[in-house]
């Protein structure tokens, strides 16, 4: 007899929120009409929408056939869509977390992505013609900010191995950097802060690019990820601090020595390089042992995870680098 074993981290499928719930208001709206009885949580994620999910709804970037990647699974049940898309870190649009509104003055259509440095030809491509290149799935994931709030996301992407094998690399690339587009200060005013090293950037090893987990998203809640989250491309890779999930990517750049990315630049010995989840190792500033889930009462906080609870995928990445300090 099979018996499976859950992971510590993992939530019972019949805990988690099925996607047709957070798809179809229509469907919702007759729901409650009958009578029919839906948790406050569950309303919100239902009915929360942006200005830019409206004009977006049939985008190539959310394809509704996307099939849920039944590996990746939750301790916890789904943020509401309200709280994740208004409680947003996105400095190009200001400095607080109330950018939302701000953000959907970003131009997102066209939108190209370079492909250039240790590659075997550089080359510049739409996002639509990306997107034919690879299969898109949905992913439920953890979300640690290095600030100790946290949130739980259905993502829609593809896996981030699939890029780096569209860019062919050479054997010599050693890491992947990352740009963030920084254009035009009259769409993102948080450009004028001259103090900031814009354009921000973030980087990975290859291996950690090729990693299952690493996960390029194009939508959240079943629809197109809006400005505030990074339309539309962005980067998700649970097991590290959120600053380094890259929003409104541009450019993907293959070198062979490690550079030096946009917070570690800024503050070192607050914000390095590794930035994986560590409860044990705090920030200089406040405690990382526990986080607060966005929406959710601020007392009720949950014991932080080594690796974000996703030890058993990415462990093995950071064996030898003793000398490295892999958790800031």
């Amino acid at each position: 007899m099979l018996i499976k074993v859950k992971r510590g981290w993992e939530l019972s499928e019949n805990l988690a929120t099925p996607e047709k719930l957070f798809i179809n208001r229509r469907q919702i709206s007759k729901a409650i009409a009958a009578g029919s009885l839906l948790s406050t949580s569950a309303l919100l994620a239902t009915t929360y929408r942006t200005d830019a999910y409206e004009k977006n709804i049939n985008s190539p970037l959310v394809n509704k056939l996307a099939p849920r990647n039944e590996k990746f699974v939750l301790d916890r049940p789904l943020t509401s869509e309200k709280y994740a898309t208004t409680y947003n870190n996105y400095y190009e649009f200001g400095s607080h977390k109330n950018i939302w509104k701000q953000a959907q003055k970003l131009t997102t259509n066209p939108w190209k992505v370079s492909v250039d440095g240790l590659v075997e030809k550089e080359f510049q491509i739409d996002i639509e013609d990306l997107l034919k290149k690879v299969d898109l799935e949905e992913r439920l994931y953890r979300h640690r900010c290095v600030e100790a709030w946290a949130m739980a996301v259905p993502w829609i992407g593809f896996p981030m191995k699939q890029l780096v094998e569209i860019a062919r690399p050479k054997a010599s690339a050693k890491f992947v950097v990352m740009r963030t587009v920084s254009e035009s200060k009259k769409e993102m005013p948080g450009l004028k802060q001259f103090w900031y090293p814009w354009p921000y950037t973030e980087a990975l090893t290859i291996d950690e690019a090729i990693n299952e987990l690493a996960f390029i998203v194009t939508g959240m809640y079943g629809k197109p990820v809006p400005p505030q989250n990074g339309a539309p491309l962005r980067l998700a890779i649970p097991w590290k601090y959120g600053f380094k999930s890259i929003k409104s990517i541009i450019s993907f750049s293959f070198t062979q020595t490690r550079p030096k990315t946009f917070w570690e630049s800024l503050a070192n010995k607050e914000y390095g390089f590794w930035a994986n989840v560590n409860p044990k190792i705090d920030h200089p500033r406040w405690s990382q042992a526990s986080e607060w889930m966005i929406g959710g009462s601020k007392n009720d906080r949950i014991p932080t995870q080594l690796f974000n609870g996703y030890g058993e995928f990415v462990s093995h990445l950071y064996k030898n680098l003793e000398s490295e300090n892999l958790y800031r």
